[in-house]
């Protein structure tokens, strides 16, 4: 049994939180989400998160909501540093991440 491709389970996921499958998988949108958004972008927007720059997952042009979406639920305080850092670590290739996520982590804070 062959297994699923990184690159095609990542795009089922963003496709089913596109769609909103399960109920509740996309954070809400708002002043506050997009406040916390642009500050990560300021302050962290070179650093990366798998293979990417954080710039460019919080592109809207870059066709991953999953990051969008988790870091607005990271802002919104429906997941906590763990649960965010784990499911990050999970859905991207890890090993480097750490920078990125204390960063993140750090504009919490900074609210």
């Amino acid at each position: 049994m062959k297994h699923a491709r990184p690159q095609a389970v990542r795009l089922a996921l963003t496709a089913l939180a596109l769609t909103g499958c399960g109920g509740g998988i996309l954070a809400p949108e708002g002043p506050q989400s997009n406040a916390f958004l642009n500050q990560v972008s300021a302050n962290c927007g070179k650093l990366t998160i798998g293979n990417q720059p954080i710039d460019y997952l919080l592109d809207v042009n870059s066709s991953d909501a999953y990051f969008i979406d988790e870091l607005s639920k990271l802002s919104a305080g429906e997941v906590d540093q763990a649960t965010f850092a784990s499911d990050i670590n999970s859905f991207y290739p890890t090993g480097a991440n750490q920078t990125s996520l204390d960063c993140i982590f750090e504009q919490l804070d900074g609210d």
